[in-house]
């Protein structure tokens, strides 16, 4: 059922912004705040509505931000509050609003709550983080599970003895949401950004912050000598409690012009229903991984080729789960994934442009809110990589580190590391073709992609075939397109190897999106007869002298109009 009067965002477009490796204003190899600032020229010709900031909060940088240390200050390395609130201003300036990334499953070991709730098992924050004595035997950790970035999950606090709970780095522990002094915290640090400005949050792993107080073993996992731990913190017992609080205490009364996005691995359609369902009050969106997780085999370090079959029931699934209630955010990239057109598409030079904007049509042809990643808009593909030593993530040193602790072959693991890391989104966007892609004018953190002198935002801002200029074309067509927006999606050719096709059909028009997610020519009219004669509305092959309307051609995309 398509709503009278829908959110703004239903019809909006997000672009997320990694500041490290965004644009550098000072030379010092790292992006900052008014590199950002020095780009919305570049925002704003490409039509987006929401800027993503991941973390400029201070932090040790242990996971590039993700370790906050105070959330109410600017990494020094980003720039400072002053600088935020200008690039807040210029943004809404050109009707950009800005969303922060909110990280408060955990902090950094540096926090002064942390460094509090560490001092004494007496101390008043002690039950602000997690806390557990040692167990008998071997495995002295409180549980067995294993940490998103390798190891356990548990720390031993030398000075009190007891262990503290991390999922993610050991410099990241948990926050006790049980405690009802944490929540008021978080719930006054976020009222105190959206008065300074802010629209909003993407909120990273928020399907974490509700544990179950037991913090039990789950079942063991087959071939591993650890357990499985998330039935305790995914989805915990008070998860839409702590949600639908936060929506109170937070962003009544002004949540219609701003957007909550609840990022959740392991979310599934039934749960994701209920946190976006508006009659609950929770959140707007969810950003869910099933879809890039298709192409992984035992885990994301052992890559497979992705069957279009698959990730047409995923996204049939989706798209139907969340029809009449509920939504969705939609994107191939983001600073954890590597690049889509190297990944789903195709990044040889005969086929780099017109399988990313192939992509790029596929996803913007779905009912939910579109997410373009830095570079997406330009075609940039994963980085070549010599060494392990060229890598900077900790989550690939530390995956490298343990691999090869157990024996694994150095060359096996580097060729593991090359197509999954998360490296590869955080290499500089390419800017123009001199040394370092024009990100800066020092030494950049991590190296440039050598293919920038090519695929690059200069070479492509004039050209009106680009990859650049593509993504213009579906950003306006989204604005435009109430059926784009809103219509009933319906999959068609459900069983196709190769060609994706949906209908999105409103009461005034039916549009037929098809993608030919391969480099094999079908003929239109065999497959979907509907589309002979049909109204091209958006093509990404159309200007070609050799064009031919009745013939998909390698990587081919059209959103038809049909009669």
């Amino acid at each position: 059922m398509i709503p009278a009067n829908p959110p703004w965002w239903t019809a909006a477009v997000v672009y997320q912004v990694y500041p490290r490796s965004f644009a550098d204003s000072d030379g010092d190899g790292i992006g900052d705040l008014n590199g950002i600032r020095g780009k919305l020229d570049h925002l704003t010709d490409l039509g987006v509505d929401v800027v993503w900031l991941s973390p400029v909060y201070r932090s040790p940088q242990d996971d590039n931000g993700y370790d906050i240390s105070d959330y109410r200050d600017v990494d020094p390395v980003f720039g400072t509050l002053a600088d935020l609130d200008a690039l807040i201003a210029e943004a809404h300036e050109r009707g950009i609003r800005i969303v922060m990334d909110l990280v408060v499953n955990h902090t950094s070991d540096e926090h002064p709550w942390f460094v509090e709730s560490r001092s004494s098992t007496t101390n008043p924050k002690r039950d602000w983080y997690w806390w557990r004595d040692p167990r008998d035997g071997e495995h002295p950790e409180p549980t067995s599970w294993q940490s998103f970035f390798s190891g356990p999950t548990w720390e031993l606090d030398e000075t009190t003895g007891q262990y503290y709970l991390h999922l993610f780095s050991r410099k990241q522990p948990d926050l006790n949401w049980e405690n009802p002094e944490v929540r008021a915290a978080v719930h006054e640090m976020m009222r105190w950004w959206l008065d300074r400005g802010v629209d909003g949050f993407r909120m990273d792993v928020i399907n974490m912050i509700s544990k179950h107080p037991d913090l039990a073993d789950g079942p063991p996992i087959p071939g591993s000598p650890w357990t499985d731990g998330s039935a305790s913190y995914l989805f915990g017992p008070r998860l839409h409690e702590f949600l639908a609080e936060m929506h109170r205490e937070v962003f009544a009364g002004r949540d219609a012009q701003l957007i909550t996005v609840g990022e959740m691995p392991g979310v599934t359609v039934d749960q994701a229903r209920q946190v976006t369902d508006p009659a609950r009050a929770e959140l707007d969106m969810v950003f869910q991984f099933e879809h890039v997780g298709l192409d992984h085999g035992a885990d994301k370090w052992d890559p497979r080729p992705l069957r279009l079959t698959d990730l047409k029931a995923s996204f049939g699934r989706w798209q139907e789960g969340l029809a009449d209630v509920g939504w969705n955010s939609l994107y191939w990239d983001n600073h954890d994934q590597p690049r889509a057109v190297s990944r789903f598409g195709d990044d040889s030079p005969a086929h780099r442009r017109d399988s990313a904007t192939c992509l790029a049509t596929l996803l913007h042809g779905h009912r939910g809110t579109p997410y373009v990643y830095q570079g997406e808009e330009i075609g940039m593909a994963n980085s070549t990589w010599g060494s392990v030593r060229d890598f900077r993530d900790i989550e690939s040193l530390n995956h490298a580190a343990e691999a090869t602790a157990r024996g694994a072959d150095p060359d096996e693991v580097l060729a593991a590391l090359r197509p999954a890391s998360r490296d590869n989104a955080r290499t500089p966007v390419q800017w123009d073709a001199t040394a370092h892609a024009g990100f800066t004018t020092g030494e950049p953190w991590i190296a440039v992609n050598p293919d920038h002198v090519e695929w690059n935002v200069a070479a492509q801002r004039e050209d009106p075939h680009s990859v650049l200029a593509h993504h213009r074309a579906l950003i306006a067509l989204r604005h435009a397109n109430r059926t784009l927006q809103l219509g009933r999606f319906a999959m068609l050719l459900p069983d196709h190897e190769h060609v994706y096709a949906c209908t999105r059909t409103t009461e005034d028009e039916t549009l037929l999106v098809v993608c030919n997610v391969s480099a094999t020519p079908y003929r239109l009219g065999e497959l979907l007869p509907e589309a002979v004669g049909a109204e091209l509305v958006l093509g990404n092959r159309d200007h070609r002298p050799d064009f031919d309307p009745a013939v998909l051609g390698p990587w081919d995309a059209r959103v038809l109009r049909l009669r």
